[in-house]
């Protein structure tokens, strides 16, 4: 039963990614005084580009064809270890923030290598921005997430969150400082305003859409699914982290329902705090990326260090 349900909690985060895709939207719509797409947009996108017949270079490898999959399936593994609706399930013994940021880091290798894959000049630029950003991404998100573990004894993300649950309501100045800084990292990561814009296609400043830019057809949906899931795994992460409060500790059906409505609860107001962060700034300059990250990185070492003076002395 208790697999069952990891399997389940797995569907229903890939199918609910493109839902909080389409939320995102439809907030900033409202905030920019523009007309609202349906918030089942996405769907409709990824059901379109499915249909349609993906062309290829002729100068591309079996990399760029195979990389989509690769990429899409890295991301479903990676949203399979973080606890969405419980947390003692099977998946939980796996749930590791190295294996987490493992996944991920395989994810972006092959989208880095397809963009490479053409030869094309977009791609080569937009692969050197990613790995570029990821470089100093990665270190901050660990840094962020490594203060939870400290807490909590275990680099285990299920565990973790389960030991933060049944303190209860806890002050603690690190998890503030770590919380900023995972919110930094998930902007930069998921490419969103001010580290990167979705909606653009200026060669000036594309970092993702550089590197996709000749996919098409179902191969340009897997990637633009990832893409969602990827999104929709940082926000869980910082709702399930940081305000664990309904979250199923047992699998009847009650709970579990309550489970699904506080995170679905959680995610909708992270998304409306982005969607007003991303109304209120301007792209940056990419020369501003590594200071954007490098703050990051210092809130997450502030969190650990705050952590050794204030909480591991008591």
């Amino acid at each position: 039963m208790n697999v069952l349900f990891a399997i389940i909690q797995t569907l229903l985060f890939i199918a609910l990614a493109p839902l909080l895709a389409g939320w995102v939207k439809w907030c900033k719509c409202h905030l920019q005084n523009r007309r609202a797409p349906s918030l089942l947009q996405p769907y409709r996108d990824l059901i379109k580009l499915t249909h349609k017949q993906p062309v290829v270079s002729k100068d591309a490898s079996w990399l760029f064809i195979i990389a989509p999959y690769i990429i899409f399936s890295t991301t479903a593994l990676a949203v399979s270890v973080v606890p969405l609706l419980a947390v003692d399930l099977p998946t939980a013994s796996s749930a590791d923030v190295i294996v987490l940021v493992g996944f991920l880091a395989f994810a972006r290798f092959f989208l880095v290598l397809a963009g490479l894959d053409v030869g094309t000049a977009f791609g080569g630029m937009g692969s050197s921005r990613e790995m570029t950003i990821s470089a100093m991404a990665e270190p901050a998100m660990l840094m962020a997430v490594f203060t939870l573990t400290m807490t909590a004894s275990t680099t285990n993300l299920s565990f973790a969150i389960d030991h933060v649950l049944q303190e209860g309501l806890v002050l603690r100045p690190s998890f503030i400082f770590s919380l900023s800084a995972l919110m930094l990292v998930a902007v930069a990561e998921t490419g969103r305003i001010p580290v990167d814009n979705p909606a653009t296609h200026l060669e000036l400043t594309m970092i993702h859409e550089a590197m996709i830019l000749e996919y098409s057809g179902r191969h340009l949906a897997l990637i633009e699914w990832a893409s969602q899931l990827k999104l929709m795994l940082y926000g869980v992460l910082i709702a399930n982290i940081f305000f664990p409060w309904g979250i199923a500790e047992t699998l009847s059906l009650s709970v579990l329902g309550y489970g699904l409505l506080a995170i679905m609860g959680k995610l909708a107001l992270l998304v409306v705090v982005l969607a007003i962060s991303e109304t209120l700034l301007a792209k940056m300059r990419l020369f501003r990326v590594q200071e954007f990250l490098s703050f990051a990185y210092l809130l997450g070492l502030l969190g650990m260090l705050s952590h050794i003076i204030l909480e591991a002395a008591r």
